[in-house]
């Protein structure tokens, strides 16, 4: 739950109508900035809000160009430029060897757990999954929004599946882990 919660202003960009996006990067500035604020206090560090926190600035940035003009050109690319965005956040958290999914792994992990070496090798492989899913989310609907199928089913369902393949991945892995933890006699979360 922990994904969708981070992922959440993205969420709320997506679903307010295309004609609306002033008030869709708007909203999710809103939901970015007030996500921030609930988790730090809740004693939240912001290695854990590495995604809300590049969320926030995006947005803050496209709602100021769609209420400067809300016919400019960078409408028909926002989807791409979206996922860019989250690949640019993820591959950066990478590069500074601060995946951001370990932030949010801490939140459900015990802290002497948090040091260890396949913890942190578990997170690195998970954040280079969504790097990649969200490079390969913004090229494809690069393409669409090229061809005029910025707001099409095909643009829909890249969407859907630029977050649900690495979910799904991230799931899956984790259990893969903590189960070969297990078997060789480790405690694993």
């Amino acid at each position: 739950m922990s994904y969708l919660r981070t992922f959440l202003p993205w969420i709320v960009f997506a679903v307010v109508p295309s004609a609306d996006w002033q008030w869709g990067a708007l909203a999710a500035l809103v939901v970015a900035l007030g996500l921030i604020a609930r988790e730090k206090r809740s004693g939240t560090g912001f290695d854990a809000l590495v995604i809300e926190s590049g969320s926030a600035v995006f947005f803050a940035v496209l709602a100021a160009i769609a209420f400067a003009d809300p016919h400019s050109g960078v409408h028909d690319y926002s989807a791409a430029l979206s996922s860019a965005t989250l690949a640019v956040i993820a591959g950066l958290s990478l590069a500074a060897r601060r995946p951001f999914t370990l932030g949010i792994a801490k939140r459900t992990t015990p802290r002497e757990l948090w040091h260890l070496k396949p913890f942190i090798r578990t997170n690195v492989v998970i954040t280079a999954v969504w790097t990649a899913a969200f490079a390969l989310t913004a090229a494809a609907l690069a393409v669409l929004d090229h061809s005029g199928h910025a707001r099409s089913t095909a643009a829909t369902l890249v969407q859907i599946a630029g977050f649900a393949a690495p979910m799904l991945f991230t799931v899956r892995y984790v259990a893969h882990v903590q189960a070969k933890a297990q078997a060789a006699g480790q405690v694993a979360r």
